[in-house]
């Protein structure tokens, strides 16, 4: 009988999440539900030193406001309870004894003085790459090395040892990663890590593997960063008994600054001008100064469209289409479809992609979004109004807060006019057929935007003056810029009135050349 799909996403609190945090939520939480399994959230807190108030939190509310639905966690309960790893810190160590127990782990009781003298002794050497291995655990303070005695000595005086795991000298590890086929490392490249620090509490290495097999976790996607990692866990697993349970591996690909030249950072983002969390984070800097990190919700970008955004930073359906719900993602992802290649980030996409969920919306919905703005500015309108202004403005809106900036034309009447328009198209015929439309605006029984299209055409064939000849100095004499939305729905949403006195301020206020 199959096992039930399980993933889990295992951050650690050291920080706002990183928007490549995002996406590996993102893939996991889209692999679960398109194979009908769960999602876990485990907080993987075992570095006390890095540990950051606000973090965890932090966590939770990002992956709710992309729409990311956890199963089970520190708030949903689950279980496999507690889902925060410092409060499953007494189960770590009967595993950490078993390695010990099987020959597969040691005690190691070196001072960071001498790790210190290693590393100089291995780099006066010129070795490459020092390190804690088969060769070198030979020379050092370790219970492979000491007399049994002085082991049992050390341990019961209460000397500060770690627990290091044994990697064999000489052997192939092997595994196949979903995305990038058969991993073959050789031992000798594995360092001996520390599998239970000094203060009692098992490093990521030991607590991750210990944890998602209790957990039954059947699919592990993760980070690039990780896959160095992968030989070390398939021999935990494999030392521990669990290998016919261990869960497939799919390591994810790097998510590169616009240039290309290098890892997506924070400092990035900051000299750039765009935001790399989900949510806008208050943290502190070194000296203890309260510093605030940028998020796309306050930047004024939509969960789905942020979402959409990131699921195509690395995978792609096989198809034209780019515009995904939630839903739909989940129905076309497939682990096989992920690149192995780094996928370079474009804030000019996550932009576009912005623009197309936002002018998607209702108008309705849209009308809220720029009544929230105008009552901030201390504007009152009538919501029909709203959904007009908003209907009308949004193919000219990136962001929900464009709409209010757009929109305020319809509030403020103009203070100037275009100067290139007036050079060019305010004359004294100009003026007077303006003049015209405007004294016959205020009767006019139908003021939609083709009821007063259809007068104004009547009124300047009236004046014997062409439409195209008065249409860009009309729209400065409503709106004072030379550009904008639909003109004639403009005019109909500041109604027959308003426009005639907007329009007569402007022929009173233009000198006529």
């Amino acid at each position: 009988m199959e096992r039930e799909v399980r993933v889990r996403f295992a951050p650690s609190p050291t920080g706002p999440l990183h928007i490549g945090g995002v996406r590996t939520a993102l893939y996991n939480y889209l692999l679960a539900r398109k194979l009908g399994g769960k999602m876990l959230l485990r907080i993987e807190d075992t570095d006390q030193n890095r540990f950051v108030p606000g973090a965890e939190q932090y966590i939770m509310d990002a992956l709710r406001w992309c729409g990311i639905v956890i199963d089970e966690g520190i708030e949903q309960g689950g279980p496999h309870a507690p889902y925060r790893q410092s409060e499953r810190k007494p189960m770590y160590r009967q595993y950490a004894q078993q390695l010990l127990d099987s020959g597969h782990a040691y005690y190691a009781f070196d001072t960071p003085e001498d790790l210190d003298a290693m590393r100089a002794r291995l780099q006066a050497a010129k070795v490459p790459n020092p390190q804690y291995n088969s060769i070198t655990r030979t020379q050092m303070r370790n219970s492979l090395t000491l007399p049994e005695d002085e082991v049992k000595q050390l341990l019961d005086s209460g000397a500060p040892y770690v627990i290091r795991l044994k990697v064999p000298r000489k052997e192939e590890i092997r595994f196949n990663d979903l995305i990038r086929g058969w991993v073959v490392v050789h031992s000798s490249a594995v360092d001996d890590k520390v599998l239970m620090k000094s203060d009692g509490m098992p490093t990521y290495h030991l607590a991750n593997i210990v944890d998602d097999h209790l957990m039954e976790i059947t699919h592990v996607i993760r980070g690039e960063e990780w896959l160095p990692s992968a030989p070390l866990h398939v021999l935990l697993y494999r030392y521990l008994g669990w290998e016919d349970t261990m869960p497939q591996f799919a390591h994810l690909p790097l998510l590169l600054k616009p240039d290309g030249t290098g890892k997506l950072s924070k400092r990035d983002g900051d000299k750039l001008g765009f935001p790399v969390f989900p949510l806008e984070f208050h943290g502190t800097d070194a000296d203890g100064q309260p510093t605030v990190s940028s998020g796309y919700r306050e930047s004024g970008y939509l969960p789905e469209a942020f979402i959409n955004f990131l699921a195509f930073l690395g995978w792609n359906p096989g198809t034209q289409q780019e515009l995904f719900t939630m839903d739909e993602l989940i129905e076309h992802f497939s682990i096989d479809r992920v690149s192995k290649s780094p996928a370079r980030f474009d804030q000019n996409k996550v932009r576009w992609y912005n623009e197309q969920y936002l002018r998607a919306k209702p108008d309705a919905e849209l009308a809220q979004y720029l009544l929230d703005s105008l009552q901030a500015q201390g504007i009152s309108c009538p919501a029909d109004k709203a959904e007009q202004i908003a209907g009308l403005v949004k193919e000219r809106a990136t962001f929900p807060a464009d709409l209010a900036r757009e929109a305020q034309l319809f509030f403020q009447r103009p203070t100037s006019y275009d100067e290139q328009v007036i050079i060019k198209k305010w004359n004294a015929q100009v003026a007077t057929a303006l003049t015209a439309f405007a004294q016959e605006l205020p009767a006019a029984s139908d003021a939609t935007p083709e009821g007063i299209k259809a007068l104004l055409t009547h009124v300047m064939e009236q004046q014997g003056i062409k439409l195209g000849q008065v249409l860009q100095a009309l729209r400065v004499a409503v709106t004072g810029a030379a550009a904008g939305p639909d003109l004639m729905a403009i005019m109909s949403i500041l109604g027959p009135q308003e426009t005639a006195e907007r329009i007569e301020a402007a022929v009173s206020q233009v000198a006529v050349s």
